[in-house]
């Protein structure tokens, strides 16, 4: 995988995704955060120079600058084979491989997050610049590289800020978030209520937190499973009775226990909106059975949202994504080309900068010739300029080299914006 020798060098890209293969397959792939350098540190021991990791639950694989896309393929898939005990033959088939344009849209539309399994999460873009971190504290990112990742994060944060692609929820916990700041706004100062030991509540808890929740409490009507509880998620433990005074200290309640019987009814909801003097209470029902009674939504000031709920929220969250993509792909498109143009104009540099060079050098010379005479010096000039591609386009006459001529004055035409279909010169 050597990318030592002087050829130019290409984008490539191999790895595993959603899209590719098993959820099973990607879990073995994996690789974890404290042993990605062991792994950068393998994958330049096998000549990698350019190169960047991502390791997530929707992706594993890498974006590198190579001479031969190829034969970093192989090798790549032989290094992450080895870590799991797989051959390359094993796990090659469901790898993708990519280079060239496809290979630099693949990077742009992975940090855009519009290839993860839920489009516009807004924690990609994060996964891509850590990756891009940590591939440069191990010397594996080239100015090659560099560059394509510079424009990539530029597209995606033109389609963060240009679009709603990240603006509705699309998971049940991320809707039922969007609901509590529906209800109380900025949820710093907001309390939050668990009961029960539910895996969602807990689930749901995190989402919370992140989301700016400072305060937690934990209560049921087991009390030595409720302080396990308060223990693991680092709450409060709340007595479960009086249920409504605890109630009345929360501004959301999450239950998520699912005994089959309501844990709070519509009494308890109503003295803790007393309580609060009717200041609002959100309730969120996880449990399966329900845990609160759906009468507590006629009571003024109660909120309550079960799974149907959020599962609807959740669902035109994802609608409205799927929309927000095409604007958002028509942004990536837009930045392709605007990246392809620049590098275009980069390549372009020396041959322009010799080009000037040439012309300023017949210029010089035909002023001294000239001796003042404007005229004279232009006519000079032009002759002098026009001598060689002449002299070239004549050798290209045959007709062994006419299709080499065709394209010279094609060429020609294109580069000084002129028309080569008028009047020919005699050849004869």
């Amino acid at each position: 995988m050597s990318d030592a020798s002087s050829s130019e060098k290409r984008l490539a890209v191999v790895g595993f995704s959603h899209r590719s293969s098993p959820a099973a397959l990607r879990e073995r792939l994996f690789v974890a955060d404290d042993e990605m350098t062991g792994f950068l540190a393998d994958l330049r021991a096998n000549g990698a120079t350019q190169l960047v990791m991502l390791s997530t639950c929707d992706r594993v694989e890498a974006q590198a600058m190579v001479s031969d896309p190829g034969a970093f393929a192989e090798t790549f898939l032989r290094v992450l084979g080895a870590r799991c005990g797989l051959s390359p033959a094993e796990i090659g088939r469901h790898a993708v491989f990519l280079s060239g344009p496809e290979a630099l849209r693949h990077v742009f539309a992975v940090a855009a997050s519009l290839e993860s399994q839920v489009v516009g999460e807004p924690q990609v873009l994060g996964q891509v610049k850590e990756a891009h971190r940590r591939a440069r504290d191990a010397g594996l990112i080239g100015p090659e590289l560099d560059t394509v990742l510079q424009a990539a994060y530029v597209a995606a944060k033109r389609v963060r800020s240009e679009t709603a692609i990240g603006e509705r929820p699309v998971t049940l916990a991320s809707a039922a978030v969007q609901v509590a700041r529906d209800v109380h706004g900025d949820l710093a100062s907001s309390t939050t209520l668990l009961i029960g030991i539910g895996d969602m509540g807990e689930l749901l808890l995190e989402h919370l937190r992140a989301a700016g929740i400072k305060r937690l409490l934990v209560s049921g009507p087991n009390a030595a499973r409720a302080a396990e509880m308060a223990r693991t998620v680092k709450g409060h433990l709340a007595p479960f009775e009086p249920l409504a005074a605890t109630l009345a200290e929360a501004d959301i309640v999450v239950a998520a226990a699912g005994t089959g019987r309501y844990l709070i009814g519509r009494p308890e909801a109503t003295e803790a909106l007393r309580l609060r003097r009717r200041r609002a209470l959100l309730f969120i029902d996880l449990g399966v059975p329900a845990d609160i009674d759906p009468t507590i939504e006629k009571l003024d000031g109660a909120f309550r949202y079960d799974m149907d709920d959020l599962e609807r929220v959740a669902l035109s969250g994802r609608v409205s994504r799927e929309e927000a993509a095409t604007e958002a792909w028509a942004i990536v498109d837009a930045e392709l080309q605007a990246f392809a143009r620049e590098r275009a104009g980069r390549s372009a540099g020396p041959a322009i900068t010799a080009l000037r060079r040439h012309f300023e050098e017949h210029r010089a010379r035909v002023l001294v010739e000239a001796g003042g005479d404007a005229a004279r010096a232009t006519e000079l000039l032009i002759n002098r300029l026009l001598h060689d591609p002449s002299e070239a386009l004549r050798r290209l006459t045959g007709d062994a080299n006419s299709e080499r001529r065709r394209e010279a004055e094609r060429l020609i035409g294109e580069l000084f914006g002129l028309s080569t279909n008028g009047p020919q010169e005699n050849k004869s």
